[in-house]
């Protein structure tokens, strides 16, 4: 019989664990049944919150900047650099994290800080950026971030048109041409796990906004604005697949950055060197804190099960809750999920408790998989 080697590629458990909180307590649960058994550990992202931690555990340096936040304080922001390889995520710029508790700025929140951050990468020598985007604050079209890289864009007056997606309905004329002339020479990975258009009813106000504090006149007032702002540097990338990823940094990453898109979860595989783990393996360990359709559309545990079928190599999946039925899990290429709130059904106390419910989890896949 095949000697068994687990690899467990997870995703954080939002709000409760980080995707290395994760995979330290899946190890110690499988370690306590089947000690015997190598257990290596490759936390996931899929270019949203958590990306850059996942690259700094796949051994990237971490690396961090001074930046302006989303509503145009000083904030600290981190990337990662390999090499002449950097992992920038936009959320540590411009992310909803650094909003103050029940503070939104949908109009106003600017993604400036976050070309200050690619900016940082390129004074690091980076010449390949991989460039997470969601979890943003922000529904400005990649304007600030284009803004901090150079460009100008200006009202009829010639003055700069105010921070935020409110701003570019003032939009008259947009100057590329003062753009860092560095970002030429970058292969730049637009990784994103959604696949939205710039505006409409797919759109990033329509679907993203509501999350950013917009109320519905908002969103049709961002709506109409990213459609002019569209207009003016060009509307055909407003319809690309990824363009309306966070805010629609993609759009102006796209458009202006000669920026490529790529399913992030696929993108960070590459990165992080999941082949060659994945071809140590007999049996993976996937998850994330919700299973559910959404899981289904390239999130993390998606990518890494698709994979791992792919290698002819069994998936298993923990999670918080299991929203998906077996059939799904399934034709996901996943063999069975261990949900938490199969221990715990209290979902308060499953959030509080999560790493010691999660190493009972893990008992139970050692049980089931590994004896």
């Amino acid at each position: 019989m095949e000697t068994a080697r687990v690899l467990v590629a997870a995703d954080k458990f939002k709000g409760s664990l980080t995707a290395v909180q994760v995979a330290e307590r899946v190890t110690a649960g499988l370690r306590r049944i089947a000690p015997e058994v190598p257990v290596e550990t490759l936390p996931v992202a899929d270019g949203g919150d958590g990306t850059v931690a996942a690259a700094v555990a796949a051994g990237f340096e971490r690396r961090e900047a001074r930046v302006t936040g989303p509503l145009g304080d000083p904030v600290t922001a981190a990337y990662a650099l390999r090499d002449t390889t950097a992992v920038v995520e936009m959320a540590e710029a411009s992310g909803l994290q650094h909003l103050p508790e029940g503070v939104f700025a949908p109009l106003t929140a600017t993604t400036y800080g976050s070309g200050e951050l690619l900016l940082a990468a390129l004074e690091a020598g980076a010449r390949t950026i991989v460039f997470g985007v969601g979890g943003s604050a922000t529904t400005d079209g990649g304007a600030g971030m284009l803004a901090a890289l150079g460009a100008r864009f200006l009202d009829a007056d010639g003055k700069p048109v105010g921070p935020g997606g409110g701003g570019l309905a003032d939009l008259a004329s947009a100057d590329l041409s003062g753009l860092d002339p560095r970002l030429t020479g970058v292969d730049l990975i637009l990784a994103s796990d959604v696949d939205n258009p710039l505006t409409g009813p797919k759109g990033a106000p329509e679907v993203y906004g509501r999350q950013k504090g917009a109320t519905e006149e908002d969103i049709a007032v961002l709506d109409a604005a990213l459609a002019h702002y569209a207009s003016v540097l060009g509307p055909d990338h407003a319809r690309l697949p990824g363009a309306g990823a966070a805010g629609g940094i993609g759009y102006g990453a796209l458009v202006a950055l000669g920026a490529r898109f790529r399913p992030g979860i696929e993108v960070m595989l590459d990165v992080l060197g999941f082949a060659p783990a994945l071809a140590r393996a007999t049996l993976v360990i996937t998850g994330e804190g919700s299973l559910d359709e959404q899981t289904l559309h390239g999130k993390a545990p998606a990518g890494v099960a698709a994979a791992a079928r792919a290698a002819g190599i069994e998936v298993v999946a923990v999670c918080g809750r299991l929203a998906l039925p077996p059939e799904a899990l399934g034709r996901a290429g996943i063999r069975r999920a261990y949900a938490l709130t199969e221990l715990e059904p209290d979902p308060a106390v499953c959030m509080a408790e999560a790493g010691p419910l999660l190493e009972r989890a893990a008992e139970s896949i050692a049980r089931d998989f590994l004896r």
